[in-house]
């Protein structure tokens, strides 16, 4: 991150919250959305040389969105499957993630500017605040690092049957990203 941008980030993260908590007290999380459905990504595959592999591609419009969070400094995770976006869901979302951060402590909630991050989504949260980055900024986020290696290891070139699957599948791929904290950890 450039130095311009981190002393701004910190300085917004001052701004934002309570006064009485003190900085070390302060769990930094990333949050974002990522749409997973059957036109999903296309990635290499291992081939005899001189062939071409066949690759799926399914033309239906079945898509889970994602809600994903992540402190890299702890490891811990958070996440929530849902059929639509709504800023209702990024309440539960944001709920999520204030029950689990440990009590004393005050989480900062780091996000893009999607139309449901609005600033009152955190007004009922004590320990939760939000900061936006700058926009058309996706490489400051690292949980796009996360939807990356997701799609990479886990759902592309993969035939879904419809929404059960797609969020069975997209469960069985977190759980298994974050079943090992120092990969969370080094990722993000």
């Amino acid at each position: 991150m450039p130095k311009r941008l981190l002393k701004k980030f910190q300085l917004e993260t001052i701004l934002n919250i309570p006064g009485s908590v003190a900085l070390e007290l302060v769990d930094i999380w990333f949050q974002d959305e990522a749409r997973f459905g059957p036109q999903n990504t296309t990635t290499r595959l291992w081939a005899r040389k001189g062939t071409r592999p066949r690759a799926i591609r399914q033309q239906q419009f079945d898509y889970a969105h994602f809600f994903g969070a992540v402190c890299p400094e702890t490891g811990e995770t958070e996440a929530l499957i849902v059929p639509y976006l709504s800023k209702d869901i990024m309440r539960q979302h944001l709920s999520q993630i204030a029950q689990r951060t440990k009590a004393g402590r005050h989480a900062v909630v780091v996000m893009d500017g999607a139309g449901w991050h609005t600033a009152d989504i955190a007004d009922e949260f004590t320990n939760l605040s939000i900061i936006k980055l700058p926009p058309y900024s996706l490489e400051l986020n690292p949980i796009e690092q996360v939807w990356s290696w997701l799609r990479q290891h886990y759902l592309a070139n993969r035939h879904f049957q419809g929404y059960e699957d797609i969020v069975n599948a997209c469960s069985d791929a977190w759980n298994n990203f974050i079943s090992d904290t120092k990969r969370v950890m080094s990722l993000c």
